[in-house]
């Protein structure tokens, strides 16, 4: 049932929708999918699920204050740095990676979260499930379903090794790179 929610759900949120106040998306704990209706690569289909998370994420140490709202919140605006689809997103799409601050993050710096940021307003669309202990269904859906965006887990996927080695070299080209302001 969880699945097919995210495969084909009744509704799909769009940036605006999701980051308006009050915001539709849940403060509970679940997992996401996401949409695009064009594809971040020419090697992906359109208008379809591509990625899975979950908030909170799994910690045997102490308790994550996240939950669907900010995870979902944080996708939409945040940066490569704390959003691993952002990361993917805007290395597939060919932006410049850059290491900020100390050295040890990597963005896409300002202007190309901005421009990933208005991609994603007008490509990505979200739904998501509650779901208590969602690793558990991320875990399901990842060995499941084709979710090519997705690398924790999902080797068997045919677009991993592709996705790994574009990441890997916006990285290695970062780490070239002058430390960005």
């Amino acid at each position: 049932m969880e699945a097919t929610a995210l495969v084909s759900p009744d509704r799909l949120w769009s940036a605006q929708e999701v980051l308006a106040r009050p915001s539709p998306v849940p403060a509970a704990a679940g997992v996401y999918g996401w949409h695009f209706k064009e594809p971040p690569h020419p090697d992906l289909d359109a208008g379809r699920l591509l990625y899975v998370g979950i908030a909170p994420r799994y910690m045997a140490n102490r308790t994550s204050t996240q939950n669907l709202r900010k995870r979902v919140r944080y996708h939409y605006r945040g940066n490569a740095a704390g959003s691993t689809l952002r990361l993917t997103l805007g290395c597939l799409l060919g932006l410049d990676l850059r290491r900020v601050g100390s050295g040890k993050q990597m963005t896409f710096c300002k202007a190309g979260e901005a421009a990933l940021s208005h991609w994603m307003a007008d490509n990505a669309r979200v739904c998501w499930v509650e779901q208590n202990g969602p690793w558990a269904l991320e875990s399901q859906l990842i060995s499941e379903l084709d979710l090519p965006l997705n690398l924790d887990q999902n080797r068997h996927n045919a677009f991993h090794s592709r996705l790994k080695e574009i990441r890997a070299q916006a990285r290695e080209r970062a780490r070239e790179l002058p430390i960005s302001p």
